[in-house]
C-alpha cells in the first residue's frame, strides 16, 4: 500500500459513520448504527466460537466492592492510579462508606461465580466465557481513538481445570487463536511471557506454569520467542502478536496460567476420592477488546471490511427512476434473505451513486437498467449486474445464483 494514501481508523471511523470519541467522555467511543453492525457481527462471531468449544456464557456486575481486587492482588498492582473507585454510602447517614471499583477486569469476578455452589470433578474443565464491559484510568495523553481507551469490552473466558487438563486445554485455545486470525489473513507469532520481577504466588508454581505453556506450544510445533519477566503478575501468559497489511505489530490473543487466583479465592473441586482438590485458572481472550480489534481492522482493511462484516452488504442503484419499482424487488429479495442492503434511489446520476457508493467500500453494487428489466421478463427470474468491490463486472446475473453466492461468503467470513 501507498502510506500517503492510508487513512487511520478514526478518519475510517468518521467517513463511514462508524463511531466517535466526545470531550465529553474522553477515552470512551460513541457509536454509530453502522459501527454497531461490526461489533455485533464480532460478538456473533465470537459467540459461535465459544459455543462450538463448549464454553457457557456468563455475566458479572461492571460495580463492584474494591476488596475483592485487594485479595486477588489487582489493588496492590494497580490500586488507585488504574481503576475508578467510589465511596459510596448506604444512606446518606452512614458513617461507614464502602469503597467500590468499577471493574478493570473479569477475572475475580469469575471465581464467584466458580464458587457459587460446590464444584466436582466431573465439571471439570469448567468453561465460563464472559462478553464484559471494562474501565481504566488510562492517562489523557495516551488515550487515541479505539486503540487505546478507557472503556473497553472483552471477549473474555476463565477456564476452571485440573492440572491434567491443562495441555489439552492450552492446546484448544491455540487451534482456535490460530483458526481465527488466519480468517482475517492476519500474519501472526507468539511469544511466552514469563515471570516479572514483582509477582504474586510461588516460584514453584510459576515455574510449573511456564513449563506448562511451553510444553504446549511445542506439542503443537509453534515457534514462539520469550518476552522475558512479560507475564501478569498472577501467572506467565503466551501472547499472539499479529501484523496487519501495513506490516505494523499489536499484541491480541491471549491465554494465561494461573495457579495464584484458585488459592487466593480458595477454589476447590471434589476429586473422585471424594478429597478437596485445588483447580488451576486458565484466562483467555481471542482478540481482546472489541474497540482496540475494530480499529486494527479498520485500517488493516481501509475500511474495505470483509463481507460478514460489512455495515451495508449490497447497495442497490437503479439508472432511473422508471427503473425504481424493479430495483425495490431487487432489495426487497436481498433483505428478505438477511442480506444487509441500501436502496440508493437518491436524486442523483448513476455516476455519482457508484462513486459513493464504492467510496463507502460496499462489496457488492447491483445495477439496475432497462436491460435487466428486459432480461428479466425474458428468462422469468430476477435478474442483475453487478460491480463487485474490487472493480470486476458481471452483466445479466441471476439474483438467486448472487444470493446463494454471497450467503456462503459470509458463513465461510469472507
Amino acid at each position: 500500500m501507498n502510506s500517503s494514501n492510508l487513512k487511520d481508523h478514526k478518519q475510517i471511523g468518521q467517513e463511514q459513520e462508524l463511531f466517535f470519541t466526545d470531550a465529553l467522555a474522553p477515552g470512551s467511543p460513541f457509536w454509530l448504527p453502522n459501527g454497531m453492525i461490526i461489533f455485533k457481527e464480532l460478538e456473533k462471531y465470537i459467540r459461535e466460537l465459544t459455543a462450538e468449544n463448549g464454553y457457557q456464557e456468563t455475566s458479572t456486575p461492571i460495580m463492584i466492592k474494591s476488596e475483592i481486587f485487594k485479595q486477588s492482588g489487582h489493588w496492590n498492582k494497580f490500586g488507585d492510579h488504574n481503576m475508578y473507585n467510589l465511596e459510596i454510602k448506604e444512606d446518606e447517614n452512614d458513617p461507614n462508606p464502602q469503597t467500590y471499583t468499577l471493574k478493570p477486569m473479569n477475572c475475580p469476578e469469575s471465581t464467584v461465580i466458580y464458587r457459587f455452589r460446590p464444584r466436582s470433578y466431573r465439571e471439570l474443565p469448567l468453561r465460563l466465557s464472559e462478553i464484559g464491559r471494562l474501565h481504566r484510568r488510562e492517562k489523557s495523553g495516551e488515550v487515541n481513538g479505539l486503540l487505546r481507551v478507557r472503556q473497553i469490552t472483552m471477549d473474555d473466558a476463565h477456564i476452571y481445570a485440573t492440572e491434567d487438563q491443562i495441555q489439552d486445554e492450552i492446546s484448544k485455545i491455540l487451534k482456535t487463536m490460530i483458526g481465527f486470525y488466519d480468517s482475517f489473513g492476519f500474519q501472526y507469532e507468539f511469544r511466552l511471557a514469563t515471570r516479572p520481577e514483582k509477582f504474586a504466588g510461588t516460584e514453584e508454581n510459576w515455574n510449573r506454569a511456564e513449563k506448562d505453556l511451553e510444553q504446549a506450544l511445542k506439542d503443537n510445533t509453534l515457534s514462539y520467542t520469550l518476552k522475558e519477566q512479560d507475564g501478569a503478575f498472577y501467572g506467565p501468559k503466551i501472547d499472539v502478536h499479529i501484523k496487519d497489511s501495513l506490516g505494523r505489530e499489536w499484541q491480541l490473543a491471549t491465554v494465561q496460567l494461573d495457579f495464584h487466583q484458585p488459592a487466593a479465592f480458595d477454589l476447590k473441586y471434589i476429586d473422585n476420592d471424594g478429597q478437596e482438590k485445588r483447580p488451576v485458572m486458565i484466562h483467555r481472550a481471542i482478540f481482546g477488546s472489541f474497540e482496540r480489534f475494530i480499529g486494527i481492522l479498520a485500517e488493516h482493511f481501509q475500511g474495505a471490511f470483509p463481507l460478514f462484516l460489512s455495515p451495508v452488504q449490497a447497495v442497490v442503484i437503479p439508472i432511473s427512476e422508471k427503473n425504481n419499482e424493479y430495483a425495490k424487488k431487487i432489495t426487497n429479495e436481498l433483505k428478505n434473505n438477511g442480506i444487509r442492503v441500501k436502496f440508493d434511489d437518491r436524486n442523483d446520476t448513476m455516476q455519482g451513486k457508484i462513486r459513493d457508493a464504492t467510496l463507502q467500500k460496499a462489496p457488492i453494487i447491483c445495477i439496475i437498467g432497462g436491460q435487466e428489466e428486459e432480461t428479466a421478463r425474458k428468462q422469468e427470474k430476477l435478474i442483475v449486474t453487478v460491480r463487485h468491490r474490487n472493480g470486476e463486472q458481471e452483466k445479466g446475473i441471476a439474483l438467486k445464483s448472487l444470493i446463494e453466492k454471497v450467503k456462503k461468503d459470509i458463513e465461510k467470513k469472507n
